[in-house]
Parts: structure tokens; C-alpha cells; sequence
């Protein structure tokens, strides 16, 4: 695996690890941090992840969620960026979770009401927007 083979280059490889696994029973615990990368909303069962990211966290650890930036209300979502992402929310996030167990379909336009919905179903009660781009939301959920 490249991730490996980039982590040996780097003199790294004593204390960075890497596995593949789905986001509903990858290993370890006691981690401070886990991130979650543009995903989330592709994933048919995202309580069941946030569920698990709860359990593998430190009592005061941190998930990091980075979402495609998206507003509650459809008609706040009528820009350019939000056309483009609803297209391609259409064509491959919802099919990606319909394919998969649970078909939550939550697709690129979530929303940050919807996405907190998720994550304190999941087991969360800290929850907060810590960062905005036009083209992404950063949230962190805390146990």
C-alpha cells in the first residue's frame, strides 16, 4: 500500500499505522482525534459510524467532520456551489448510500442541522461548526 511505502520513506512508519476498514468497525481505541474526510454523507448507516467513532474516542477526544458546505433550507442552497454539489450529490453521494446498508441518503447538501441530527443520535453531545469554507463545512463532535 502507498500510504506504507510513504510512511517508511519518511521515517515514520514506527509510530503511524494504516488499515483499511469501514467506518462502522475500523480498529483501536482511546484515540484523541478521528477525522472524517468529505464522507459522511455517502455512507448509508452515518449514525452507525458516528456511533462507533463514539466509542473509539478518548472521553475528551475530538471528531473532526468535513462536509461539502451545504445551508438547512434548499432555497440557501441555490448558488453556484450548491447547484453543482446537488448535481453531483444526485448522481454518486446518494447512490453511493442507497448501494449500502441503512441507504440513509443524507447526499452533499445535509446541511448542519441534519448532520448534527446524526452525530447525537449517534452518541455525541458536544457538537459545533469550527470552521466554514464556500466549499466545506468543519465540524467537531465531542463525547
Amino acid at each position: 500500500m502507498r500510504a506504507r511505502e510513504s510512511a517508511n520513506e519518511a521515517g515514520v512508519s514506527d509510530r503511524v499505522k494504516f488499515e483499511i476498514a469501514a467506518a462502522k468497525d475500523f480498529p483501536g481505541n482511546d484515540y484523541d482525534l478521528v477525522a472524517f474526510f468529505d464522507c459522511l454523507h455517502d455512507m448509508g448507516d452515518p449514525v452507525g459510524a458516528a456511533a462507533h467513532v463514539a466509542r473509539s474516542l478518548k472521553p475528551d477526544g475530538t471528531w473532526m467532520i468535513v462536509e461539502p458546505f451545504a445551508n438547512d433550507r434548499l432555497e440557501d442552497n441555490l448558488n453556484a456551489v450548491g447547484r453543482v454539489f446537488y448535481s453531483a450529490s444526485t448522481m454518486i453521494c446518494t447512490a453511493a448510500s442507497l448501494s449500502q446498508e441503512g441507504q440513509m441518503a443524507l447526499g452533499a447538501q445535509a446541511g448542519e442541522a441534519r448532520l448534527r441530527e446524526v452525530v447525537t443520535k449517534g452518541g455525541f453531545t458536544g457538537f459545533r461548526r469550527a470552521h466554514e469554507t464556500a466549499f466545506n463545512l468543519v465540524l467537531e463532535a465531542r463525547p
